[in-house]
């Protein structure tokens, strides 16, 4: 059935431009879509409560934003920002720094710093996203993954399909020797698996805990931070590991990663990034200190913009009978919206048109194309201020079936609504979706 089909059979989607669907939006983001708004402003609030007191906590003052260069010794604003990025992401200490070059690099460094030869790494929620592959040694001939560099690396699914506790068969045997016991929050480029609640991940940890105390509890939290009331270290995970051009950098971060966790960990992947002996006291910071203190701090509130903008994505287009995960009443745990298109020509469309109303590079036409640490072809849209930054709002895609466009971010709500209705207005002149 073609879009425009669709619409005709629902009264409050008849729309067939631009400005009808903003019109459609407008009338059901009072009705339809309130309750879910509600909730997202009432995580807000609890996250933005929870900034406001690690900033006011750590007395952030003018002096925090002056920086050091050289070696970075002595840098009073690098400490205090670590310290305000632990609290904010409730745990004991944090690494927030702009050598981390991209989510996997920060990941990459994460592991090498828990892990040694002879250790094990188990993955339980199946298989990483797809730039880790190369990381672990499942895909290249790179010596320096972890399995050339003497890591076993296990992947099994300790989730049943519902989310909850369901681990399958030889999952517990194996974690009684693992060092790190591995979580991907968000689904990545995975079309057959949900993005993982806290709720759901701490139950996964306590259980993991009842077989292997010792492990590392280590979580991949890109796409989830400020999504929910709390971070999985409220639920036990003891690293967390993330992207500063994601959520936590509130559209301002120019590049960075951050590791927090407990002390010890912490400690022991601070000296993985620079070396030990030098660990977090070393490294300038390039006068990112003021832009990471001021990204978090708007954090909590771009992320709630980026949720309502995919509940709306989500609500839309699963009317128009596309297949869409998470659902507009789902509880949510990242910022990405899966929206299954059907045909490569539709995915084209979608991210072509994204781009097109972006607000930097809108006279580019993306071409789908082989891209380092991805299998297939892969499209990405999103003319962003920073280069790759997804809390700003792209989409992206491997052009492989279903044909799944990934949306994420908005640091505008009113953006993402601008951008969908035009999305709309151009998918209805194709064939038959």
């Amino acid at each position: 059935m073609a879009v425009n089909e669709c619409v005709s059979e629902q009264a409050f989607l008849r729309a067939t431009s631009a400005e009808g669907w903003i019109q459609a939006f407008r009338a059901f983001e009072i009705t339809g879509l309130a309750k879910a708004f509600d909730a997202i402003e009432a995580v807000e609030s609890t996250t933005m409560q929870r900034v406001m007191e690690a900033f006011r906590h750590h007395r952030v003052s003018e002096q925090h934003f002056y920086t050091v260069n050289g070696y970075g010794h002595d840098d009073a604003g690098r400490d205090t920002l670590d310290a305000v990025f632990a609290a904010a992401m409730q745990t004991e200490a944090a690494l927030v720094r702009p050598h981390f070059v991209s989510g996997t690099h920060t990941l990459s460094v994460a592991l090498r710093g828990c892990l040694s030869s002879g250790d094990s790494l188990v993955i339980v929620t199946g298989n990483p996203y797809d730039t880790l592959e190369e990381v672990l040694g499942l895909r290249g001939e790179s010596r320096q993954s972890l399995i050339q560099q003497g890591v076993s690396v296990h992947i099994g699914q300790a989730f049943g399909d519902d989310g909850q506790l369901s681990p399958e068969e030889g999952l517990a045997e194996k974690l009684t020797s693992a060092t790190v016991v591995y979580f991907q929050r968000s689904c990545g480029y995975a079309s057959d698996r949900p993005t993982y609640t806290v709720e759901q991940i701490g139950a996964v940890i306590a259980w993991a805990k009842q077989h292997n105390a010792s492990a590392c509890m280590m979580v991949d939290n890109c796409y989830g931070e400020f999504t929910e009331a709390n971070e999985p270290t409220a639920v036990g995970a003891d690293v967390l590991v993330g992207s500063l051009i994601k959520n936590p950098g509130g559209g301002l971060a120019p590049t960075g990663g951050y590791i927090a966790g407990t002390q010890y960990w912490v400690d022991r992947c601070a000296e993985a990034l620079t070396s030990p002996g030098i660990g977090n006291q070393g490294g300038a910071m390039l006068n990112t200190t003021p832009i990471y203190l001021k990204g978090l701090f708007l954090a909590p509130s771009v992320v709630a913009s980026s949720l309502k903008g995919m509940v709306l994505a989500a609500h839309v287009f699963e009317s128009l009978g596309y297949t869409v995960s998470p659902k507009a009443t789902a509880v949510r745990s990242d910022i990405i919206q899966r929206i299954i298109l059907g045909s490569a020509k539709a995915l084209l469309t979608f991210c072509r048109t994204l781009q097109a109303n972006s607000p930097v590079d809108s006279h580019l036409r993306p071409e789908p194309a082989k891209l380092p640490g991805y299998a297939d072809p892969v499209i990405m849209a999103g003319g962003t201020f920073v280069q790759g930054s997804t809390i700003e709002l792209s989409g992206d895609g491997p052009l492989r079936e279903p044909y799944t466009v990934f949306l994420q971010g908005g640091l505008v709500y009113s953006h993402t609504r601008w951008v969908l209705a035009h999305v709309l207005s151009e998918l209805g002149h194709l064939p038959n979706h």
